[in-house]
């Protein structure tokens, strides 16, 4: 059986950024297989790579910054992030894949997916923008085929 880590990631202070938090919060009250856990990654630094070792895959739910309207729903491979050079996709990507690589030098790299959405706005507030409410149901309903698609 596939061992999945979902993590979410983010600032719940900068309200759109926080979007991953909520999600993974939410999931994480759902039923689900053996196997699969969720965290709350918040702002992820590389102290979690150690976390890495123990799964076969990592999911990451952000704030992705992709140039789309608010709201869209990007889905990223590790091959994704490297692609882009400026770093400008994910405030996390960078400690993601450094975290990888260190996950890799103690044994195990496990595979990396991606499921973000275009945040609206990043101000000091504790609630996502009437956008990205009217879109997290949907932005729920991606990860959950995710998480199915990666355990079949």
């Amino acid at each position: 059986m596939k061992k999945l880590l979902v993590l979410g990631v983010g600032n719940i202070l900068l309200m759109d950024e926080g979007v991953g938090v909520y999600a993974v919060q939410e999931l994480g009250k759902e039923d689900w297989p053996d196997g699969v856990d969720f965290l709350d990654g918040g702002t992820f630094t590389q102290d979690l790579f150690y976390l890495f070792e123990k799964y076969d895959h990592v999911l990451v739910l952000d704030a992705v910054r992709g140039g789309q309207e608010p709201g869209t729903i990007y889905r990223l491979k590790e091959k994704d992030l490297i692609e882009n050079k400026d770093q400008s996709l994910s405030l996390h990507d960078i400690d993601l894949l450094d975290s990888l690589k260190m996950a890799e030098l103690l044994g195990k790299r496990p595979d990396l997916t991606v499921i973000g959405i275009e945040p609206e706005k990043l101000d000091w507030n504790m609630e996502l923008t009437p956008t990205l409410k009217e879109a997290f149901p949907k932005f729920l309903q991606v990860i959950r085929q995710e998480i199915h698609k990666i355990l079949e």
